[in-house]
């Protein structure tokens, strides 16, 4: 297999240090390929982070891209995806965020590092702005869910995707504990995708 990417994109107000994170570092290692996976902090407002995605990716550019991301960063690996027809796996994904953004406008800490952020309406505009258009091939995603999800609605992306591309949790909430448990199968899917995606 070339050399290639995996990127873990963390939600709102978390970090590399989240538990997810963590575990997707673990399993890598133990797959022999952590030097593949970059799990960036993603501290700034939705363009700004967009614009440092595209720029991490743009020095790795010519290697195969897979995706994993969570919540908030679910939604960015839905970008990135079909920017580069790449392979994502999403978890508990925000899939229109800027429909409810408004109500997180205001000062927040991250919960790791304690960093202040503040939410803005030119960051809901922002989200808006970088949603694509649709999906344009549903098989480069696989989709695991919660239907106890606290904060997001299981349905929104089990109608995007399609339950053949969604694994649903009929338990759980919004941090996907039983995350470590689907890793086996995130890793598989994306590695059996990922060679044919070179940017």
């Amino acid at each position: 297999m070339p050399d290639f990417t995996l990127l873990y994109l963390h939600g709102f107000l978390s970090s590399p240090q989240s538990s997810k994170a963590q575990q997707a570092i673990a399993h890598a290692t133990q797959l022999g390929i952590d030097d593949k996976l970059l799990v960036p902090f993603l501290d700034g407002g939705p363009a700004a982070t967009l614009d440092a995605l595209e720029a991490l990716l743009a020095k790795r550019k010519g290697r195969p891209l897979g995706l994993i991301g969570s919540s908030l960063g679910g939604f960015y690996a839905m970008v990135l995806a079909e920017r580069y027809s790449a392979p994502a796996v999403l978890i508990n994904p925000a899939i229109d965020p800027w429909l409810y953004w408004a109500d997180h406008l205001g000062e927040h800490h991250n919960y790791h590092t304690g960093q202040l952020h503040v939410v803005s309406e030119d960051h809901v505009a922002e989200l808006e702005a970088m949603a694509p258009e649709g999906i344009q091939d549903t098989s480069n995603y696989r989709v695991f869910l919660q239907r106890h999800d606290e904060v997001l609605d299981a349905n929104v992306a089990l109608n995007r995707f399609g339950a053949e591309r969604c694994k649903v949790r009929e338990d759980g909430n919004h941090s996907y504990a039983e995350f470590a448990e689907e890793l086996p199968a995130a890793f598989d899917f994306l590695l059996s995708r990922i060679t044919n995606n070179v940017r």
